[in-house]
Parts: structure tokens; sequence; C-alpha cells
């Protein structure tokens, strides 16, 4: 079943986060209509590579265009007209960027692989639970409740402000009107009672003025009150399911619905600011002493302007790596998106954005770092401007000479982008400021793991966005909580989280204990200390593991068929009961991205057995596919053929059923080499072979991988022993 099939399976709630980030950069309708051929590119590979980035896309218009080929005999007048404008907006926008929408369909496959696994995994942890406390929802009820509310208070300051006007010019028509009466009739009681009735208008208007003041007043303290405390902490809830979505966690959305709330306010205050001129308008047609207008509109016009929320809403990340935000490199792109929570088009290309690191000296940043706000930035019409072309550059010393780029850099130094935003509107200059979340700098890809472990303890630990002196002196990090940000590592990087028994297995790992319900850990202890009889820490070989998975595994690992996460101890306990033959597939423990198996069999005197062979690294795993050598493994065993003991993946699952579909090619015929030469040659292959010495009762690992084409072997086989074949392939086993 392909990827986009599974998606359109899974319940309501993880649809939402699906429908998050499709947009005009890469529209769900391709995504559907393209599906197979889609999931069948190196999308990953082609964001690093701009020939093939290039090619692909020439590609995916040319499926377009098939596409359309097929909907125009069908007749499909809404389709055709939908591919037909996708087309021309993908052509346009990544013509000349093609590694762009390859980033883009790389992060939406990557971010379906984990919906796919959380929806797999069948308890919430500590962290993804608070994320959707009840709390949370019925505050959010409130806000939309109280914005609903200063709406309607607003649009009854509008029909006080319509009647202060019709008043106003009734008033001005009968003064006027006794302005051009004779003197005579001046002196009349007629005249005397049309003055009366002057001054009853007059205290009515200046009564009417002083509550529609009054009402307006209050509608802006509401305002203000809602804008700094509750929609605030809405904003702050939203900010911190960013830090948690930036280290692998659930997508962060509701910022559509917080927009709304902003865009509903500042609509509401823009009509208030209204209502004001008019009311400025009447008062210099007919002033008074002890007019309020005059007084209060000056100081009411400044409070209508005193909020305009802008943040980051897509963190500094680097396209190159777009599973480690935060992390940047020197001299390497990096992109990042602001925007401005009020989608007005009054303020279109009025809202200037200035980027920098820092208020430091040490680093600045190369490229356009001034760009201007616009709707067009973005796919649901809000105010926004991405940077895509910015570059960190450390400065020289100041002492000259060289300076400090490319020397070894602190991972635990925390930065943030600053973003100076001005606003233009209706005269007025509105000055902001905001800022990422901490990001770490490197000048060396090797230091990405240690600079991504400090991002992920800094989101972990504290709500706090800006605290750029953290590990000064960094807080223990709650277990349960750390657990579950190591399974979304695996989750978001390699498509598959983990599930209880691996977390308990690493928990063992870092506090040799079996339960991790209620401990801390600490930073040191994390990332810094060494582990137990070992020469790296915990986190060196956690993410030399998902290395491994992700550049020689990941099929497997995503079809569930890698346990990994398994003591000796516990590997035993599970095997020990099984059919001979039966194994499974464990991440080393003592060797940094090493992977092995274990299988049970039986002596001749009924005794369990056990064997593990020699951990695979990357260097053999590049020559050979893991699960060529599963299908490929012999054993020489005492004066036996060498045979393959691997016969059925725990607990039970026949091993060709398991692994048959990852299997590179068929298994190559044993050749032998003919008398004649011609002008091939003998076909070789790589055979993984052991030997286990008949004598030992508690066998050691097998050799290391030897290369040996059929052939040679089947010729070894005719002229020798399989004692001398023994003797000659015999080496000690490993630890594992």
């Amino acid at each position: 079943m392909s990827q986009w099939n599974q998606v359109q399976q899974l319940e309501i709630k993880f649809l939402e986060q699906v429908d998050q980030f499709y947009d005009d950069n890469f529209p769900m309708e391709i995504r559907h209509l393209l599906a197979q051929w889609i999931e069948n590119q190196d999308w990953e590979a082609a964001s690093n590579n701009e020939t093939m980035a290039t090619i692909l896309l020439q590609n995916l218009l040319i499926q377009l265009d098939e596409q359309l080929g097929r909907v125009s005999k069908e007749k499909n007048l809404l389709l055709i007209h939908n591919l037909k404008r996708i087309r021309k907006v993908l052509q346009g926008k990544f013509h000349g960027n093609p590694m762009h929408v390859a980033v883009v369909i790389s992060n939406c496959l990557r971010e379906e692989r984990r919906i796919l696994a959380a929806a797999n995994m069948p308890v919430q942890g500590p962290l993804e639970k608070s994320l959707q406390s009840s709390s949370v929802s019925e505050r959010q009820r409130n806000v939309e409740h109280k914005v609903a509310a200063i709406k309607n208070s607003v649009q009854m300051t509008e029909q006080d402000t319509k009647y202060l006007e019709d008043l106003q010019d009734e008033f001005d028509y009968r003064y006027k009107t006794i302005q051009t009466m004779d003197q005579s009739d001046k002196n009349s009681a007629m005249m005397n009672q049309e003055v009366l009735t002057l001054q009853e208008m007059l205290n009515s208007l200046d009564f009417k003025r002083k509550e529609a003041l009054s009402k307006m007043t209050q509608i802006i303290h509401e305002t203000d009150l809602l804008m700094n405390n509750m929609l605030i902490e809405e904003l702050q809830d939203w900010k911190r399911r960013q830090q948690i979505a930036c280290i692998g966690g659930p997508l962060h959305n509701g910022l559509d619905q917080l927009q709304n709330c902003f865009t509903l306010l500042a609509e509401s205050l823009f009509q208030l600011r209204r209502q004001l001129e008019k009311l400025e308008e009447q008062s210099t047609k007919m002033t008074y002493e002890g007019d309020p207008i005059p007084v209060q509109r000056t100081h009411m016009l400044e409070r209508c302007y005193q909020w305009h929320p802008a943040f980051c809403e897509r963190q500094p990340c680097m396209p190159t790596h777009p599973q480690r935000p935060l992390v940047l490199k020197t001299l390497i792109q990096f992109t990042v998106k602001l925007r401005l929570l009020i989608k007005l088009p009054e303020l279109n290309y009025q809202v200037k954005v200035k980027a920098s690191i820092d208020n430091n000296r040490r680093f600045v940043l190369c490229g356009t770092n001034v760009k201007a706000m616009s709707i067009e930035e973005s796919s649901n019409g809000s105010l926004s401007v991405e940077f895509r072309h910015l570059q960190p550059k450390e400065m020289k010393s100041s002492a000259g000479g060289k300076g400090n780029e490319g020397c070894h850099m602190v991972t635990e130094e925390l930065h943030s982008i600053t973003f100076e935003t001005q606003i233009c509107l209706y005269g007025l200059t509105i000055d902001l400021e905001t800022s990422s979340l901490p990001v770490v700098m490197i000048s060396n890809v090797s230091q990405l793991p240690n600079a991504w472990a400090s991002i992920i303890w800094y989101n972990v630990s504290t709500n706090d966005s800006q605290n750029l002196v953290f590990f000064n002196n960094p807080p223990p990090a709650t277990l349960s909580q750390l657990l579950e940000v190591m399974s979304w590592q695996f989750s978001s990087y390699v498509g598959r989280g983990l599930n209880s028994d691996q977390l308990n297995m690493l928990a063992e790992k870092l506090t040799v204990q079996s339960s991790y319900s209620d401990g801390h850990l600490t930073w040191a202890k994390f990332c810094k200390e060494h582990l137990p009889g070992k020469s790296f820490t915990f986190w060196t070989w956690l993410e030399a593991i998902l290395d491994l998975i992700k550049k020689h595994i990941l099929p497997l690992w995503i079809d569930g068929y890698v346990m990994g996460f398994v003591s000796k101890e516990k590997e035993r306990l599970l095997l020990k009961d099984k059919m001979p033959g039966t194994f499974l597939l464990r991440f080393s423990e003592s060797h940094l991205g090493g992977i092995t198996f274990t299988w049970v069999d039986h002596s001749e005197n009924g005794e369990v057995r056990f064997h593990s062979v020699e951990p695979y690294n990357k260097g053999r795993l590049s020559a050979l596919p893991f699960a060529d050598i599963l299908r490929d493994y012999k054993v020489i065993m005492a004066e036996n053929i060498p045979e393959n003991p691997l016969k059925y993946l725990y607990p039970d699952i026949p091993k060709d059923k398991a692994f048959g579909k990852h299997y590179s090619s068929q298994p190559c015929e044993v050749s032998r080499p003919t008398e004649r030469g011609g002008k091939g040659y003998v076909p070789s292959v790589f055979i993984p072979i052991s030997t286990i010495r008949s004598d030992s009762m508690e066998p050691h690992s097998p050799s290391d991988l030897l290369p040996m084409s059929p052939s040679v072997y089947a010729v070894l086989r005719e002229n020798l022993s399989p004692t001398t074949i023994e003797t000659a392939m015999k080496s000690p086993y490993s630890a594992e």
C-alpha cells in the first residue's frame, strides 16, 4: 500500500495535521494524482543537487501534462482548470529554484511518515498530552466569544456615531434657521421656545458625544485586556507547540484561528478609528466649551495602534538539513519566515523587515536581509516575508588576521535571529522587534549532532523562547518527556517511532533502571558523559543509529522488522523458546552505528544455543544491502555443508516473507570457470560467511564479511575438505 493510501485512511484528527502543510507550494491535488510517482523519486537527494532537482521538476511537469491529457478526454472541466493553474504556478514559482520544490516535497513526505508513525503509537507521551489540554480549548472558545462581542460593540458605536451625525445636522439646521429670522421674530415666544429646544439638543449632543467616547474607550480597554492576556497567552501556547514541532513533535496548527482573532480585532479598531475621525469632523463643524472630542480623540487614536503582533512563523533552517532546524552552519544558506497576524490589504508592502543575528558583532548575515511583507508570500493571503538566501558569517577578530572562521564553535552557545519590523500606516510609523527561537552556530557539519542535542535539550526543558544563557546552568529534563522526544527523532527522521519496549531499553541504558516514569536526567548524562565502559556518550550512540537507519536499513525499519533496542539478556529470553533458526535484529551497544542479528539453535544434546554475528557498520552495508546479507548469510559448522541458519524473523515470520521485497536481486547461482575465457568474466558476488567451532559450548561471533565469488567457492568445496576451509576461515568472535 502506498504511503498516500495509508494517509487517507487516518482518523480525522491526523488528516487535519496533513492538511496543514499542503498549500500552493505543493497542492494536495498533485500529491493525490501523482502519489506513486512522487513516492518513487528521491526528493531528499534532489534537495541538495540542482541538476537532479531540475530533472525532477521537468519530470513533474511532464507527469502533470499527462494527467491533463487524461482528464481532457474525460471532459472534467473543473479538474482541467485546476491542473492548468497548478502547472502554471509550479513552473513560475520554482523555475529559477528547482531545489526548493525538492525541499518542499521532501518535507511533506517526511511529515506524512511522522504522522503515520504517531497514529500507530498506542499511547501519547506527556508533552503531546500537554499540548491538547481541555483548558486550552476552553480558553480558545472564550477568546472567540470575546472577539465577537467586541465586534458587536463596535457596530453599536457605529450606530451611535451615525445618530450623533444626524442629531448635529438637525441642530445645525435649526440654528441656521434662527439666524435667518427677522429681528422682530427673535423676540417672539416661538423664538424663545426654539432657543430652549436648541439648548436641549446641545445638552443631548454633549451627552451622546461623551457616551459614545465612553463606549469607545471601554472597547479599547477590553481589546487591550484581551490582547495582553488571553490572546497573548494563546500565542505563547502556539509558540510552545512550535518549539515541540521543531524537535520532531506534532505539527502545530491553529495559527489561522489566531490570525482570524487578531484580524477581527484590528478591523474593529480601524473601524473605531474611522468613527473617531467622523467625530472630529463633527467637532470641527461645531464645538463648545467642555467638548470631550478634542480632549480624548488623540489619546484614543494612539491606543488603537499599540499592537501589531509579528512573530517567526517558520524557524531558521538549512534546506540541506530540513530535519535539523535551528542549527545553522556558517556560509551555508538558511531560510526563515516571519508573519504578521493581521490579514488586511491596507498593510500589503507597508511592513518592512530587517533580519540580523543577536546584538553582538561576532556574526553578520550575508544576502538580502531587508524585505517587505506581502500577501503574495503565503498561500492563505496572510502578510508574511520569507528570507531564503541568508548566510551567517563569522567576523574576523578585531586584531586582524583570519579571525575565527572555521574554528571549533561551542555547540552549547545560543544565538537568535532578530527581526526589526517597521509598519507604515495612515501616516504613522510603528517599530516592532521579534526574534527566532535560539539557534546554534556550527562551522563544520561534524558538529551537527551535538548542536542538535543542544536544540533538543533547550526546547524540551523550557518555554522561554529567548534564554540565550540557558546552558550556563542547564536544568535536568524529565526522563519521560525526553524519551518521548527520542521517539519523535525516529518518527520524524526515519519514519517510525519507538514502542514502549524500545523506550524501556533506552531508559535502562540511561538510568540503569527498568522504570522511567518518575526520573530526571541531566544534560551531562545525556550528551557529555561517556556510557559505562564505552568511549562515547548516549547521544552519540543514538545519533549513529539514526544515521545507520537513514542511509542503510530505512525500508526494514519502517516495516517494523528491526527490533533494534533490546539488551542481550532480553534477547535471549525472547529467543530461547522459539524454533531453531529464529532470529532478531538489534543495534550494537558497543559499536557506533552497528547492527547485528542473533539466532537460536539447539545442540545435539538439546541445549539451547545463541549466536550473534559481529555488527555490520555503514562501511559493510555500503558494499552489500542488509536484506541481501540476511538472504545470503552462510555458516560453516564442523563437517557440515555451509547453510543459512536464519529461518524465521522473531517471533515466527518466514525470512523471505519479511524481507523478500527488499532483496536487491535474485541470489546468483554458483557458476564454474570455463576453460574458454571468452570476453566476459565469471560473475562474482559478496557472500557473508561465518564459521562456528564444534568444540565450543558457547560460540563466539562469526568472522568478518568475506568477499568470495560463487565460482571460487565451488572450486574450494570441490578440492578442499570442509575442515581445511574451516581452518582457513577461523577468526575470533566479538563480544556481541
